[in-house]
């Protein structure tokens, strides 16, 4: 390649979730980098790959795990209609008690 295409540069805009956007910018930024070098890196393993670097499947979760998300998500939206407890130990005694 000569120097006046290896600083070319194309743009590609993209619309995202602003919570999206914010959580990515500051893991990536953690991690010393932008966004746009994110992207260049994804988009040449894309290249390399020829597709997509990663497997596209449907996250499956027991039915136990479903069921204590939606206890959590319970928990947290009624948190006066739960115990509290203040230390391990109080908890243990209350679990020996039942």
């Amino acid at each position: 390649m000569n120097k006046t295409s290896m600083n070319k540069t194309s743009m590609i805009h993209i619309r995202v979730q602003p919570d999206v956007k914010a959580q990515v910018e500051e893991i990536l930024n953690n991690l010393g980098m932008t966004t746009t070098e994110a992207v260049n890196i994804y988009l040449k393993q894309i290249i390399l790959n020829c597709g997509l670097p990663f497997a596209i499947r449907t996250p499956k979760f027991s039915n136990d795990l479903l069921e204590a998300i939606e206890e959590a998500e319970e928990m947290e939206k009624h948190p006066d209609n739960y115990k509290k407890f203040h230390s391990v130990k109080e908890l243990m005694e209350d679990l020996e008690s039942e």
